[in-house]
């Protein structure tokens, strides 16, 4: 399964998946986009198996909806691809009240990865990939007293303290799945020339049409979702981060294991699960 999957790193990583001769589940939320998106992987991988599943991954209950359409259907899933994430300038609230950021870059992993673990499990091995940034570097910590932006909101320093989570979450979770045979890791894909930013208004639209010259394709961004889903030299790795295809320490602030405690209490409480 592949978040995202309608466009860019997502769509890139779906098709090599299924050219791999993988069943593919893409997920996207657009019905017209995802079917022509659909249609340009399976031209491309021939005869290979690919569904699209739609979803509104801002919305806690499309999550939940998705996971149970998923497990209505298949009774395996080998890989998870945590691919979905966009930058807002402008702070936006989801159907469920929730910071857009927050809720589609962490909340999204966090509810979809839990929903799903029990099929990751009896599945094993069984690998979960993350993607993160570079931009968590750019977080000191996580804002547990303005975790929405309620107060003061950047859509910078939310999209970073997002990333943030993201390998905060893949770490804690790397510790709780020890001994499962599920795997579960983070990357920072590059700075790939994608639509990523360009409905989140002020000048971010501008930037990304101005660096992509600059920029990685789509298909190089991939690579290393790719390495982590398919290689076996990352067999049994887990709970790192990747750059590149190679392991590489994130930032301070992500081993801090008293922030990843207590996200994770908070993110199960706004998802209604058991922490």
């Amino acid at each position: 399964m592949v978040t995202g999957a309608t466009s860019g790193i997502g769509e890139a990583t779906a098709r090599t998946l299924a050219q791999m001769g993988a069943t593919v589940i893409m997920v996207g939320r657009d019905p017209e986009r995802g079917a022509a998106a659909r249609e340009r992987i399976r031209s491309a991988a021939g005869s290979a198996a690919v569904e699209l599943m739609l979803a509104d991954l801002s919305s806690l209950e499309d999550i939940r909806q998705l996971a149970q359409q998923f497990k209505h259907k298949y009774q395996r899933l080998h890989v998870l691809v945590n691919n979905a994430g966009a930058l807002f300038t402008a702070r936006q609230q989801s159907v469920d009240g929730i910071e857009m950021t927050f809720a589609l870059n962490h909340l999204n992993y966090f509810l979809l990865t839990n929903l799903l673990l029990d099929t990751l499990k009896t599945s094993a091995p069984a690998r979960i990939v993350n993607l993160g940034a570079s931009a968590h570097q750019f977080a000191r910590r996580v804002n547990f007293a303005d975790l929405q932006g309620q107060r003061k909101y950047s859509g910078w320093s939310a999209y970073s303290q997002s990333k943030l989570c993201n390998l905060l979450f893949t770490y804690e979770l790397a510790r709780r799945l020890e001994g499962t045979g599920v795997t579960v890791n983070a990357l920072h894909p590059g700075v790939v020339a994608t639509n990523f930013g360009m409905s989140g208004g002020g000048l971010m639209p501008m930037f990304n049409r101005l660096m992509r010259v600059a920029m990685l394709r789509p298909e190089q961004g991939a690579r290393t979702s790719l390495y982590l889903a398919t290689s076996p030299g990352v067999e049994g790795v887990s709970g790192k981060y990747f750059v590149n295809q190679k392991a590489v320490r994130s930032s301070k602030a992500s081993y801090d294991q008293s922030a990843a405690d207590r996200l994770w209490q908070v993110s199960a409480e706004m998802c209604g699960l058991s922490a």
